[in-house]
């Protein structure tokens, strides 16, 4: 009886461990499959696996999928600002005329500035035009006009002395005192580079002098009709060397009647024995290196009292134009402004009537 009891015993608990086997099994096979993951991920595969139903997205994975969306979303919309904002920085240079005017005037930088159409003697551009203000190196367009109107031989040999030497500003030079150079060398230096030595040397060797040849500056000015404009130095480093836009309009178109001075005026770049060294001398207006302008005349300044100037006769929209640019603050404000007046006159929308700038 006893035996009958024990085997029966036995084969329940045989039973009862085969039965339990296959969950214990499907347990352990489910840890290793979800290993690493939070518990409540672990939970739901487990459910998954005993019911043998296809899994179903939970509201998590819902979540994190339109939270991903949303950032792609973001993502491409913010594109579009940003592309804008390129544009726009990428339209300053290239500007229409209907955004280039804000209530009718055009956006110049510079303090005074005044455009000329030389045929039909119609201002173009008007802004604080009879301001009187220091024309820094635009005087040696005056000091290349009295040199030739004494005309003294261009091949003569002259040298830069003391007296050349800058004691107002300071300025550095590339010409050392006992250079030796012809006047046509010396005219053309002081009209591409803007040498100050060169333009000082010229009027030293005038007749008479210094004074004379400043005293012929003054006289030429008001033959011109210049009434606003007066010299004290040839070179334009004295502060006392004013004039206004109008006055300067006048004297670079005057300047475009002398050969010499429109050749020197645009030479790009030379290249000069300089007491038996070779030097390469540039134009300091970047313009008349390009392809895309027709320049004349051209002649730079810059002093501390008369900001950046630059001064110009061109052909611009198939016309004759004289531009001049006064007390631009920045080193390329002179050069942009003289990029937006083209880019106004050769909108094919512009109405030639005289504006204020």
């Amino acid at each position: 009886m006893k035996k009958c009891l024990w085997k029966a015993f036995l084969v329940g608990l045989l039973l009862t461990f085969g039965a339990n086997a296959p969950v214990l099994a499907a347990k352990k096979v489910t840890h290793k499959t979800v290993a690493g993951t939070s518990k409540k991920a672990q939970a739901k595969p487990q459910r998954q696996v005993r019911s043998g139903k296809a899994a179903k997205p939970s509201k998590m994975t819902q979540a994190a999928k339109s939270a991903k969306r949303g950032k792609i979303m973001r993502a491409a919309k913010g594109q579009k600002p940003v592309a804008r904002r390129l544009a726009r920085k990428t339209d300053v240079h290239h500007v229409s005329l209907d955004q280039q005017f804000e209530n009718g005037k055009l956006s110049l930088y510079s303090a005074s500035a005044y455009v000329i159409d030389q045929a039909s003697g119609e201002a173009l551009v008007d802004k604080n035009s009879n301001v009187t203000l220091p024309i820094a190196s635009i005087s040696k367009l005056m000091t290349a006009m009295v040199v030739l109107d004494a005309r003294q031989n261009m091949e003569e040999v002259i040298a830069v002395g003391d007296e050349d030497v800058d004691t107002v500003k300071g300025t550095r030079s590339r010409l050392p005192v006992g250079t030796t150079m012809t006047r046509q060398t010396a005219m053309l230096l002081a009209l591409m580079s803007s040498e100050n030595r060169a333009a000082h040397t010229l009027a030293r060797h005038y007749p008479g002098g210094l004074p004379a040849f400043v005293a012929a500056m003054n006289l030429k000015s008001r033959i011109l009709g210049m009434n606003r404009t007066h010299f004290e130095e040839p070179t334009g480093l004295s502060s006392n060397n004013v004039s206004t836009a109008r006055d300067l309009a006048v004297m670079v178109a005057a300047a475009a009647e002398y050969p010499e001075i429109r050749a020197a005026s645009t030479t790009a770049e030379a290249t000069l024995d300089v007491n038996g060294r070779i030097q390469n001398f540039s134009n300091t207006n970047a313009l008349v290196k390009s392809d895309t302008w027709q320049i004349d005349v051209s002649k730079t300044g810059y002093i501390s009292e008369a900001g950046r100037c630059l001064v110009m006769k061109a052909k611009v929209a198939s016309r004759p134009v004289v531009i001049v640019l006064l007390d631009s603050s920045g080193k390329m404000t002179r050069v942009g402004d003289a990029i937006r007046i083209k880019r106004w006159m050769e909108s094919a929308s512009l109405s030639y009537k005289p504006r204020n700038a």
